[in-house]
């Protein structure tokens, strides 16, 4: 009698395990899996080592960074090349131009973006097909860069903030995807709400704007990190050194070879090299750091953003 209920008990047991579908891994899913762990490994140091070298060597004693004897870990630490960076009225200027750019482009982006999107989500919208044919056309042609440069400076806009933000209000593609995220609502609430006497404006700020968060924090993020990265537009667009942005005076640095308060009687523990790597660090550290806030929105973001056309 205790071998039957015993033997009753342990399939007893195994009635949880087998209602709930799992199956236990084989030792090939476990390999598997094994192998995709070690590839993504791989794949994560072969991005990172890059960033973490040059952190290593902007720290490091510039005669061990000229025999080649830095590879993983500082050599002789100092902080010599970012002291000198943060004394550099001209990079502190540019950083602060660089702050300026990235915070007002990204806000009229992510605005002009988000207006442009929900009408298009709208099936009730006349010529909605027309109007996003007309827009996606514009992702296939492009007048260049001179037409582009000629309807700025008829505009008065040149060597001003204003030529750096407006030109790439909205990226079509990101237009595209927020207008996808704004169809997936629901459309009973938008309804429910014009019941209650709300227009398109109201629906929009209040009940569209708070639902569509993801979405909105990664267009955000997209649009600041094309900003920060930009030097082009200034190039082309800017005149006096005053405005420019911190990449193109990182861009004098490394192309150029021009650093910032060179001083010829500096000892040799700072070194351009030492320098060209400290402005790069401090040029993508807001970046790497704003990132992990906003990652988890992402997904949620871009991918459902995407799911229909």
């Amino acid at each position: 009698m205790v071998n039957t209920n015993s033997e009753h008990g342990g399939k007893a047991g195994l009635l949880p395990f087998r209602k709930s579908g799992l199956k236990q891994p084989t030792a090939g899913s476990l390999l598997f899996d094994c192998v995709i762990y070690a590839l993504l490994l791989a794949m994560i140091l072969v991005f990172l080592y890059p960033i973490y070298y040059m952190a290593v060597v902007s720290v490091s004693n510039g005669m061990n960074v000229i025999r080649g004897e830095v590879k993983w870990f500082p050599i002789g630490f100092n902080l010599e090349a970012y002291k000198m960076i943060l004394s550099d009225k001209s990079i502190i200027r540019s950083y602060g131009n660089t702050l300026l750019y990235t915070s007002v482009g990204t806000l009229i982006n992510v605005a002009a973006t988000a207006l442009c999107a929900y009408p298009l989500s709208r099936s009730k919208l006349y010529g909605r097909g027309l109007f996003t044919l007309l827009i996606i056309i514009t992702m296939l042609f492009h007048g260049g860069m001179i037409p582009s440069y000629l309807v700025v400076n008829s505009l008065n806009m040149t060597n001003s903030i204003w030529a750096i933000v407006i030109p790439p209000a909205i990226n079509v593609w990101y237009m595209i995807i927020m207008r996808t995220f704004f169809q997936n609502i629901p459309n009973e609430i938008h309804e429910s709400a014009f019941i209650d006497g709300a227009n398109d404006l109201l629906v929009f700020v209040r009940i569209v704007l708070p639902l569509s968060m993801p979405v909105i924090a990664t267009m955000t993020m997209f649009y600041a990190v094309w900003h920060w990265n930009s030097f082009f537009p200034a190039m082309i667009y800017l005149f006096d050194s005053e405005l420019y942005p911190v990449q193109i005076i990182m861009r004098s640095m490394l192309i150029d070879g021009s650093v910032g308060n060179n001083d010829p009687a500096r000892d040799l523990t700072t070194i351009q090299t030492n320098m060209k790597y400290a402005v790069i660090i401090v040029t993508i550290l807001p970046i790497i750091m704003v990132y992990p806030f906003i990652q988890k929105y992402f997904v949620q973001g871009a991918m459902v953003g995407s799911l229909k056309g």
